[in-house]
Formats: structure tokens, C-alpha cells, sequence
């Protein structure tokens, strides 16, 4: 048993009051403290106020009626920047799941996902214990918008994803890696092929290797 005052500190909000018990009895297991349980996006950024938790696991793009889920996230990055937020939805299209974790949030979480996912969410947006060969760096390290991805209009997230890709990693295994569906690793890619004028992964990836995108350590694993 973790004695009070211990273990990180959660809040959760979920419009429906089931929820908020199943989501605590995962935070419980892995020894989080939910300091606060609500029904209201609007009510929760007061608790996150005057409770400043280390951890808010929140529902959105699911009908709540108090706020709308940009307006809530735009609020949330700027109130609390240094609380991680995992995001839980029974949303999964790759626009709603784009713009949570553009606003920041560490994890997007379907909510037809087991409880250990959740749960390896959380370990994960705190620990980065989870690494696939060669991309170690850029955890350690997170990528930045280097000038040659600015030049092409690459988004962090998606220079990120085509540096992994280059590497050799599975449309699977990015998903796992980030903690977003393999939809939205597809949304990503398509994207990222539209910018750079190419194909498929293979062409991509011959691409970051000649701009330089690639650690020498990784350039013999990755695609030719």
C-alpha cells in the first residue's frame, strides 16, 4: 500500500460516473493517487488549479456538454503545462486524435483498450520505459523540427515518425511506440509522403537517410 502523499497524483474525468471508478481502480494498481474524480471537463480545470496534480486522464469527443474539446485542451496546456494528460475517448478519428496530442496531451487512449494498456500508458508518459531497437535518441532526446524537415513543412510528430519508419519499424510497432492507433500512424504517413513528393515508406525513408535524418548507428538497419 502506498502511504499518502507518496504516490503521483491523478485527477480523472469522464462524463460517465462507471468510468471514473474503472479508471481508478487501474491508477490504483499502479500506485497513482486520484486526488479528485468529475463528470465536468469545465470543473476539472479548477481542480487542476488548486490540486496540481502530476496526472489527468480525461474524457473527450464523446457528447460532454460543458465545454468543446479544443477549447477545454487549449485551456489545459496553458493552466498546466507540466501535467502530463492522457487523453480517453471512444473517438478514434485521426482528426480528433491529431489535435489532442498536438495540444500536448502524452497518450490517446480508445476506451475499447485493455485496462494494462491504460495502464501502460501512464507508466509510459511518465517513465519512457519502452524502447524498439534504435530509437532510443530520439526518447532521450525528443525530436525537434530540424531545419531540412522545417524546409519541407514537417511537423515534429511526423519527422518523428519518419525517422522511426527509416529505421526499419512496422506501421504496428509505431503505434505501440507512441501510444496512438495504427490509423493514425497511417494519417501521419500520408502526409508525410505528401510533403516530401513520395510513394511509399521505402522512398521516405531513402529520403531521411540522404538528409541526414538518420543517426549513423541506425542507417545499416534501415530500409535501402
Amino acid at each position: 500500500m502506498v502511504e499518502p502523499g507518496t504516490a503521483r497524483r491523478a485527477i480523472v474525468v469522464d462524463q460517465h460516473p462507471l468510468w471514473l471508478d474503472a479508471v481508478e481502480e487501474v491508477m490504483v494498481k499502479i500506485d497513482l493517487e486520484v486526488v479528485a474524480k468529475t463528470t465536468s471537463l469545465r470543473q476539472v480545470l479548477g481542480l487542476v488549479r488548486s490540486l496540481q496534480p502530476d496526472l489527468v486522464v480525461a474524457e473527450l469527443h464523446s457528447g460532454t456538454e460543458d465545454t468543446s474539446a479544443t477549447a477545454w485542451l487549449a485551456e489545459f496546456k496553458e493552466i498546466a503545462p507540466n501535467t502530463k494528460l492522457i487523453v480517453l475517448s471512444l473517438c478514434s478519428d485521426a482528426a480528433a486524435i491529431e489535435e489532442a496530442l498536438g495540444y500536448g496531451a502524452s497518450a490517446y487512449v480508445i476506451k475499447t483498450a485493455h485496462p494494462d494498456d491504460l495502464a501502460s500508458a501512464i507508466r509510459q508518459a511518465f517513465d519512457h520505459s519502452i524502447y524498439l531497437r534504435g530509437s532510443v535518441r530520439y526518447h532521450t532526446e525528443p525530436p525537434s523540427r530540424d531545419v531540412v524537415g522545417e524546409n519541407v513543412g514537417l511537423t515534429r510528430r511526423e519527422l518523428e515518425i519518419l525517422r522511426l519508419v527509416a529505421e526499419g519499424l512496422s506501421n504496428a510497432q509505431l503505434a505501440r511506440l507512441l501510444w496512438v492507433t495504427e490509423q493514425t500512424v497511417k494519417f501521419h504517413l500520408s502526409n508525410v509522403y505528401r510533403k516530401l513528393g513520395v510513394a511509399n515508406r521505402t522512398e521516405a525513408s531513402r529520403w531521411a537517410q540522404l538528409n541526414g535524418l538518420l543517426p549513423p548507428e541506425a542507417l545499416s538497419a534501415s530500409v535501402a
